[in-house]
């Protein structure tokens, strides 16, 4: 049921983070900043207007700690090494070679013939362009 049913709220660090109070933001960008994490930007202020670019009601802005999520993906030495090994091991996939034989050729009728079975075989236009 939670506390709020009963009409009182307790206090609690995760609370004290969703309303904004002093002590929690003040802790929450010292961890980030011990633990090494990018502290992202803030938005543009608020122009205290109901429409525009920056609409809104006027508030003080926090910097934010970067979240996981938005680390995802990212190279580290240790995925580029792995992958480079992989890469020597295992070789290329049949549709690679094919795509490497038609890029060497390099006319613009063979670059787009090379994109055009890229993307048959990964699906969209976007990641055969990031294959070729």
């Amino acid at each position: 049921f939670g506390s709020s049913h009963l009409g009182w709220r307790i206090e609690t660090p995760a609370r004290r983070r969703a309303t904004g109070h002093p002590s929690a933001l003040a802790s929450a960008q010292t961890r980030a900043n011990a633990m090494g994490k990018v502290v992202k930007p803030a938005k543009a202020p608020a122009s205290g207007l109901a429409a525009g670019f920056n609409k809104g009601f006027i508030v003080t802005r926090r910097d934010m700690p970067q979240r996981p999520s938005q680390a995802r993906g990212r190279k580290s030495k240790r995925n580029q090494l792995i992958r480079e090994v992989i890469r020597e091991v295992v070789g290329f996939a049949p549709y690679e070679r094919r795509i490497i034989e038609l890029l060497k050729i390099g006319s613009a009728s063979t670059q787009k013939r090379a994109l055009k079975l890229a993307k048959r075989r990964l699906g969209t236009h976007k990641r055969g362009k990031k294959k070729r």
